[in-house]
């Protein structure tokens, strides 16, 4: 399976964190809230917290404290499918293909829903085929990328030609506050997006190739609680315990020791990391547990500085960050991980 392109998007306005702060501080919210959530509120966004602005579907940071069922669904049913398109329409431009070659197209989320799914949205929006094979996957979390991609291998592998994995999340449309520290640093970190790639049976004539070589994945139920969304009165409440950054770089560690040994590769080899972020203390992680360089990961931090967390879509800003920058080739290793506890890798060749 080869990389053809990659597309990103986002929605149209941009926040800083101060701004963020300011906006909480004024809210109907703040007051609800107790002392000791201002504190921890205050802290994660007037300090540095590996963020330094978000990109949101609304028009006003007012907007982000009306927290009901209905406006946060409206929220989502209004800008996913969007979002989506979007992506994916640039994935198909950077690779100089016409929505006619598309022979499936693979939606992930995990931060809204719709029936019928996003892929019928994307079909629509994208001018596909009719006769165009769609999935929707949901419930994966910060996770979802490399699942999508391992459905679009078993396609590729037996019926299709090119295949667009699209993840999309509307976190401002998953957005939750209470006293709960762990709900406080969510709300902190999420930002909205898009990224498409278009996979492609055989590699694409005239571009660096990207060949995925093999994936792996690990899930953990044990540790299910750690991460996750809930349901209270019509809304997700995300769940986000301290040991998330551990629990993420041990899984992150073990499925990449399972998958270097299949080809007999060793972690010396490994020059390009794409890894899911989480957030600044899950970089920290992964790096001491990998034992990389600070440099090793910059993609993967200047992107969580731009975006914030984007969720599933997180890795492809940050693949499609590492192509542009024209990185050396040679192994890459691509990880993301989330509600599950799971972790998926996918072991990129890259000339």
């Amino acid at each position: 399976m080869f990389l053809n392109s990659i597309g990103t998007a986002l929605p149209g306005r941009r926040y800083a964190k101060e701004e963020c702060w300011d906006a909480f501080a004024k809210s109907d919210w703040f007051d609800r809230l107790g002392p000791r959530a201002h504190a921890l509120a205050k802290t994660v966004l007037r300090r540095d917290n590996g963020i330094d602005e978000r990109w949101l579907a609304v028009d006003s940071l007012d907007e982000v404290f009306a927290i009901d069922p209905d406006t946060l669904h409206r929220r989502f049913a209004a800008h996913a499918p969007r979002l989506a398109a979007e992506a994916g329409r640039q994935a198909l431009k950077r690779a100089d293909l016409e929505p006619c070659a598309i022979d499936a197209v693979i939606v992930t989320t995990c931060t809204g829903y719709l029936c019928p799914g996003l892929s019928g949205y994307v079909v629509e929006l994208l001018g596909l085929r009719e006769q165009v094979l769609g999935f929707d996957l949901v419930g994966q979390g910060c996770a979802g990328a490399l699942p999508n991609w391992q459905v679009a291998s078993a396609l590729l592998d037996t019926q299709c030609d090119h295949v667009l994995s699209i993840c999309v999340e509307v976190c401002s449309a998953a957005m939750y506050l209470d006293d709960d520290p762990g709900v406080l640093i969510s709300a902190c970190l999420f930002g909205d997006g898009a990224g498409a790639a278009l996979l492609s049976r055989h590699r694409p004539p005239g571009r660096r190739r990207v060949e995925c070589k093999g994936t792996a994945s690990l899930t953990n139920p044990q540790a299910r609680d750690s991460l996750r969304f809930e349901h209270r009165a019509g809304l997700l409440r995300n769940v986000l315990t301290r040991e998330v950054p551990a629990l993420a770089a041990a899984h992150a560690e073990r499925v990449f020791n399972d998958a270097l040994t299949r080809p007999g590769l060793d972690r010396g080899q490994i020059n390009g990391w794409i890894f899911h972020a989480g957030g600044r203390d899950v970089l920290l992680a992964l790096a001491e547990r990998f034992k990389l360089p600070p440099e090793a990961l910059n993609y993967s931090r200047n992107a969580l500085r731009q975006y914030g967390n984007l969720s599933s879509a997180f890795v492809y800003f940050v693949l499609d960050a590492a192509l542009a920058d024209g990185a050396p080739g040679g192994w890459w290793w691509m990880s993301s991980f989330g509600a599950g506890f799971a972790c998926h890798g996918a072991l990129l060749a890259v000339e």
